[in-house]
């Protein structure tokens, strides 16, 4: 396994990290700030990609693993702080997850991403304005409707296990908390949905959205 690091933007890089392959890019990156990583990563036996960064570089990783062809490639991620995906995932944080990036085995996980052709690695919300208005239309996960009419909002969340996402609405219940659907996949249908995947926040509404399980997984690294 020979790991190859990505630093993106200004997020600190652990000392575990400092003797290894290292290429910067923004904070956000697009698909050409990953030429020289993947070039690298061809190169080598047992290829690992370690993201420094944020939830939204690490969705931007894998979702350049998905559309190259290179899900082979395992990912580590190393944030400075708690993050969605961390807690989507059970991931450590900081300079534990700098030594697990090292030293790590990676699981194959489900896949979700939405029909944009975008990953998601932490949390998606969705409105219906770009000021987090309410929801209106109606959304399934499988077969199963999750909500009809109007809604603060709802949520998708990737889990490491099968059948690979769960939704809910944002509207907690008297009793225990959230209404928790899981699936393989979930539809929305609203006038105006604006969606807001790992912190990125679309500028433009869409009639319809699905975030599904891909046809292939990926490979995720933890501790050993």
């Amino acid at each position: 396994m020979t790991p190859v690091v990505l630093k993106c933007g200004d997020a600190p890089l652990p000392l575990a990290l400092r003797s290894l392959d290292v290429f910067n890019a923004p904070t956000l990156p697009e698909k050409d700030d990953f030429d020289e990583a993947f070039a690298k990563l061809e190169t080598v036996e047992q290829p690992r990609l370690v993201v420094v960064g944020d939830d939204a570089a690490f969705a931007a990783a894998l979702t350049r693993l998905m559309r190259t062809e290179r899900l082979h490639v395992e990912l580590a991620y190393v944030p400075e702080e708690r993050t969605d995906a961390t807690h989507a995932y059970g991931l450590r944080t900081g300079s534990k997850a700098a030594t697990t990036a090292v030293s790590g085995t990676a699981r194959q996980l489900p896949l979700i991403r939405d029909d944009a052709g975008i990953a998601l690695v932490g949390e998606a919300r969705v409105h219906g304005s770009e000021h987090d208005g309410e929801l209106i239309g109606e959304a399934y996960v499988d077969e199963k409707r999750l909500f009809s009419g109007t809604v603060p909002g709802m949520r998708v969340v990737p889990i490491p296990e099968l059948p690979g996402l769960r939704a809910t609405i944002d509207k907690r219940r008297w009793f225990g908390g959230h209404r928790w659907l899981s699936g393989r996949a979930v539809q929305l249908g609203s006038p105006s949905a604006f969606l807001t995947r790992d912190g990125i926040r679309t500028t433009r509404g869409v009639k319809r959205s699905t975030f599904y399980r891909h046809d292939q997984d990926w490979l995720l690294v933890y501790d050993s």
